[in-house]
């Protein structure tokens, strides 16, 4: 097996709040060296997010440990000069540098693109906004919840139907998905540099990916298509493609689009092989022009019988079908581990999540836990040049913690 494929790769991860700083876990995975940039004492805001009202507690800052993963922490203050001068004396050797500051507030900092591209002419620097870099609302601050989730029209179409309030999002649900963005773009520069041995800006934003994600639906919308109403899981189209609550509570989804192929498996596999005769059902037209009784008669069939049964019964049968998880699922889940979608921090039996991409032939970094605030920074100045008496002196200055 080979190193990682960015080993060698210095990136600078100077943002906070998943996206941006995903995507440098996701490189850190695959061997970049990081180095992430967070305030003197207080450190990065994201470290505090498990103390928010409403979130789960734990021993552990869960938060933390999942996007910090595998990085060193400089602790640097980029409102004093000398701050921004040890930022600077650091692009010029980095290959990556991530930031999520909004454009206004990269000018005050000393970061912009105009300040680091030309100490660096190879630097890719990737910047991550809620809203884009251009018009009104370039540097309006925005979280997944609101910039992807809310605004692209995904928290109104997942309601069950018009007459339910709009639907919450869960932490990180359209950050993670981001940061693949993100990385995928810096990705796509690595690439043009080595062909043409020049970095570049690339970037990416929450609206855009939410949008993307409802790209379906909003490509329709551009294509001035007819919506129908928004129906009731009792009162849905199509009986196969449908969820349906199990004796323990449990829910399990159909997804059978292939219905003429699969109807009589599924009607075997539900013991009601009667139904093939039935001629209230005997044809693809006939179930959906029938789907409310359908789809009564399947709640009742599904009662009988736990999820767990129900997916031993369905399982191999050709028959498209999914478990609506819940988070006690994940930890035991053996197809996730089996697949390294959950791995264990080095040295440690404590689960982690991985990113979701694989390489064969190249290892993937074992996942190491997270830095403490300032951690790496003697370590990082030495690196980068700065002796024992130029250190002091940033210390004592409050350039650096």
């Amino acid at each position: 097996m080979e190193d990682g494929i960015f080993e060698g790769l210095k990136v600078l991860d100077c943002a906070s709040f998943i996206a941006a700083p995903a995507a440098a876990t996701v490189l850190s995975d695959f061997g970049a060296r990081v180095i992430k940039i967070e305030p003197p004492g207080s450190g990065d805001p994201y470290r505090n997010l498990p103390n928010l009202p409403g979130y789960p507690q734990s021993e552990h800052n869960f938060a933390w440990l999942l996007e910090a993963r595998n990085k060193r922490s400089l602790a640097l203050d980029l409102s004093k000069p000398e701050g921004q001068a040890v930022l600077h004396r650091l692009a010029a050797e980095a290959d990556v540098f991530i930031t999520n500051f909004p454009p206004a507030v990269r000018g005050r900092l000393g970061i912009a693109y105009s300040e680091l591209a030309p100490l660096n002419e190879r630097l890719i620097y990737a910047s991550f906004t809620g809203y884009g870099e251009k018009g009104e609302e370039a540097n309006k601050p925005g979280f997944d919840s609101n910039a992807y989730w809310a605004r692209s029209g995904l928290m109104d179409l997942v309601r069950a139907d018009t007459t339910t309030t709009p639907a919450r999002s869960v932490a990180g649900m359209g950050d993670h998905p981001c940061a693949m963005a993100l990385y995928g773009a810096i990705v796509t520069a690595l690439y043009k540099r080595e062909r043409t041995g020049k970095g570049s800006h690339v970037a990416s934003n929450l609206m855009a990916n939410g949008v993307w994600a409802n790209g379906v639906m909003a490509q329709a919308k551009l294509c001035g298509a007819k919506f129908s109403e928004r129906r009731p899981r009792e009162h849905a189209l199509n009986a196969v493609t449908n969820h349906y609550k199990c004796r323990d509570g449990r829910w399990i989804i159909l997804s059978l689009l292939n219905e003429e192929k699969q109807w009589p498996a599924l009607t075997r596999c539900l013991g009601r092989e009667d139904l093939i005769s039935d001629s209230r059902f005997a044809t693809k037209t006939d179930r959906h022009a029938r789907s409310l009784e359908l789809i009564k008669l399947f709640d009742e069939i599904f009662a009988t019988r736990d999820l767990a049964e129900w997916r031993a019964r369905l399982d191999g049968n050709g028959l498209v079908f999914g478990v609506v998880g819940i988070l006690d699922d994940i930890p035991t889940d053996r197809q996730m581990i089996d697949n390294d979608v959950l791995v264990p921090f080095e040295g440690d039996s404590l689960l982690t999540v991985n990113s979701p991409i694989w390489v064969d032939g190249s290892t993937k970094t074992a996942p190491r836990r997270p830095p403490n605030i300032g951690e790496h920074s003697d370590e990082v100045l030495r690196e980068a040049g700065y002796d024992e008496a130029a250190i002091r002196q940033l210390r004592n200055l409050g350039a650096v913690g």
